[in-house]
């Protein structure tokens, strides 16, 4: 079974303000285990599907080496991460040509659901740094061979002002 963890928050919980915008907004740690068989790459999406204006895109990274079973904590916001992965454009509905991870920042009000969507990919996108997750989406159509979900929640609250 192809499963996505973190040792930072459980699926379904709160994640901790250190990953949000009222923290150090530092991507949390992620691993991963059962990659299907054939994995060549692995792409991960993170999005806030409770965002008012629509589907708030948080992070884009791709062309994970299959060799690898996680992420750091606190990945650099550079175009490519360590061991040649590439960032896209994240922040925003599509796109807000921010790179690296930009962390849960709701507004004030009930909480939102953060998605982690992990996909095993048999081939490397091959895509430039700075894609949208559109982009990343399409090239990755007839390429997933398996996918593992991750929910955290995150709320904030009013300022009282």
């Amino acid at each position: 079974m192809f499963r996505l963890t973190s040792p930072a928050f459980k699926h379904g919980e709160t994640i901790p303000k250190a990953y949000t915008c009222e923290g150090k907004d530092a991507s949390p740690e992620l691993n991963w285990s059962g990659a299907p068989p054939g994995t060549k790459s692995f792409a991960l999406i993170m999005d806030d599907p409770d965002a008012p204006v629509g589907l708030w895109v948080h992070w884009v990274l791709y062309d994970i080496p299959a060799d690898l079973r996680g992420l750091p904590e606190n990945l650099p916001k550079t175009k490519r991460a360590p061991g040649g992965a590439k960032h896209g454009a994240s922040w925003g509905v599509d796109s807000f040509s921010r790179t690296g991870y930009g962390g849960p920042c709701p507004p004030p009000g009930k909480p939102h659901r953060y998605v982690f969507k992990l996909f095993a990919l048999d081939k490397p996108l091959g895509l430039p740094p700075g894609a949208t997750a559109s982009e990343a989406a399409k090239a990755m159509e007839g390429h997933v061979l398996g996918r593992a979900e991750l929910i955290g929640l995150y709320e904030r609250f009013g300022t009282g002002a």
